[in-house]
C-alpha cells in the first residue's frame, strides 16, 4: 500500500497530478483545495495517499494532511459515498469544514458538495457523528515535507508577539452545540470549551471543537 508520495510535479490536470518519483510517474487524484495548494510543474511536492483498489482499476488519491486523508477514509465508509463524492465534499468544505459540519449536524453544508443530494448528505452526518471524534480531535497539521535541494538559511528578525485575541463568542456557542450533538453533557462540554478558550481565546469553531475533544478524550 502506498501511503505517501514525494517527488516533482510533471503535469497538472483538472482533478489529478502526475508526480515523478525517481523516474516513476504516479498519477494522483486530489481535491480542488489540495490542487490549489500544490506548487507548479517541475516543483517538489509531497502528498499522503490512499489507494482505491477495484477489480479493473487502481487509483491513488492524495491529501495535504493526515486529517484530510482520515476524513476521506471515513467518508467513503458511508453508503452512497465513493471516492469521487468524498473528493467533492473535501473540495467544498475542506477538512475543518467537514469536522464542523459533522459536529454541528449541518447536513446542508455537506449537501453543498457537487453531486450530493439531501438524503445522502443526511446519511453522512448521521453515520459519522459517532465515529469521527478521533479525526475531529486531530490537528490539521502534518503536511508531508517535499524533497528539496540545499537551501541557505538566513536569520530573520524576531517578530513581535501578537496582541491577545478577544474571545470568539460565536465559536464558543457553536462548539458547545457541536459537543452536545456528539453526546457530551452540558457540564463536560462547557468545561472543555472554557479550558480551550483559556488557552486560545481567538480560536475559531473548528479549532475549539478539536481542542475540546482532546480534553474530553479518555486518559490512559
Amino acid at each position: 500500500m502506498i501511503g505517501r508520495i514525494a517527488g516533482r510535479i510533471e503535469y497538472r490536470a483538472e482533478d489529478h497530478v502526475l508526480i515523478d518519483v525517481r523516474g516513476v510517474g504516479y498519477l494522483v487524484y486530489v481535491s480542488d483545495r489540495t490542487m490549489a495548494a500544490l506548487p507548479g510543474n517541475g516543483e517538489a511536492a509531497a502528498l499522503y495517499t490512499e489507494m482505491l483498489v477495484q477489480e479493473t482499476n487502481l487509483q491513488l488519491f492524495g491529501f495535504l494532511s493526515l486529517v484530510e486523508k482520515e476524513w476521506h477514509r471515513l467518508l467513503i465508509s458511508v453508503q452512497g459515498i465513493g471516492a469521487k463524492a468524498s473528493m467533492s465534499i473535501l473540495s467544498t468544505l475542506g477538512a475543518d469544514g467537514v469536522s464542523r459540519a459533522i459536529a454541528l449536524g449541518d447536513w446542508n453544508a455537506v449537501k453543498a458538495a457537487k453531486g450530493l443530494g439531501p438524503k445522502t448528505a443526511q446519511r453522512v452526518v448521521n453515520e459519522l457523528k459517532d465515529k469521527a471524534h478521533a479525526v475531529m480531535a486531530m490537528s490539521n497539521e502534518g503536511t508531508p515535507t517535499p524533497p528539496s535541494d540545499d537551501v541557505e538559511v538566513i536569520d530573520a528578525p524576531t517578530p513581535k508577539a501578537p496582541a491577545a485575541a478577544a474571545p470568539n463568542l460565536a465559536a464558543q456557542s457553536e462548539a458547545l452545540s457541536a459537543l452536545g450533538n456528539l453526546g457530551y453533557g452540558p457540564g463536560d462540554a462547557a468545561g472543555a470549551v472554557a479550558q480551550a478558550l483559556g488557552e486560545d481565546p481567538g480560536a475559531d469553531t473548528a479549532t475549539l471543537i478539536r481542542a475540546a475533544l482532546k480534553l474530553l478524550a479518555p486518559k490512559g
